[in-house]
């Protein structure tokens, strides 16, 4: 991966990932490791593979395989998958705020063109404040659309375990104020909500 060539190749396979994160995270370098890349400039495709780690600025993904294709008119359609025994991650920071979104799955895809992540089996997404978790949910399907903070989960096809006997949703949220709780101060600018979507449209491929 010394060689010029390669940088460039690389560099161009890595424009592809989310830049829907804090605004400055556009602008940042990208930087990638892997155990290998295989790129096929015929068909616009990278795999890379082997304790995958990539960062943007405050974005971070891991998996143990990235597949990223991009189309005709430029898109991208990037693909995450976990080891076995561990589950795809992603994480960035919200736009105006000290919170972050993290999610984790068996499959994480990421389409540029509607700029939505899904979260694919034993998928979890979490809302930090800062360093304190504030939200969390569970499903077999979560999808997070990036230029609205709203989010669908699905149960269907999640297996029945004894944590969860009924193979239901689980969802932790915590109010944005209480009664006597201590106010920070509000950011400049409106302050965006993560918003749950009652409704799931069909999961396209």
């Amino acid at each position: 991966m010394n060689h010029p060539a390669c940088v460039l190749m690389l560099a161009a396979a890595l424009a592809v990932f989310p830049a829907a994160a804090e605004k400055a995270d556009r602008d940042k370098p990208m930087n990638a490791e892997a155990d290998a890349l295989r790129y096929d400039d015929l068909k616009q495709t990278s795999v890379f593979t082997g304790n995958v780690v990539i960062t943007k600025g405050t974005i971070i993904i891991r998996g143990a395989r990235v597949d990223v294709t991009q189309d005709a008119e430029g898109y991208q359609t990037t693909l995450v998958y976990g080891a076995p025994d561990k589950l795809a991650f992603y994480r960035k920071k919200r736009d105006g705020v000290d919170e972050f979104i993290e999610g984790e799955g068996e499959r994480i895809e990421y389409n540029s063109r509607p700029d939505t992540v899904k979260f694919i089996k034993q998928a979890v997404l979490r809302r930090y404040v800062g360093a304190a978790l504030a939200d969390e949910t569970t499903g077999n399907l979560i999808i997070y659309d990036n230029p609205t903070d709203v989010f669908t989960v699905d149960s269907a096809g999640q297996p029945r375990t004894a944590a969860n006997p009924t193979g239901r949703i689980r969802a932790l949220l915590t109010p944005r104020s209480r009664p006597g709780a201590a106010v920070p101060p509000p950011p400049a600018g409106p302050s965006p909500t993560l918003r749950p979507s009652t409704t799931l449209g069909d999961d396209k491929k």
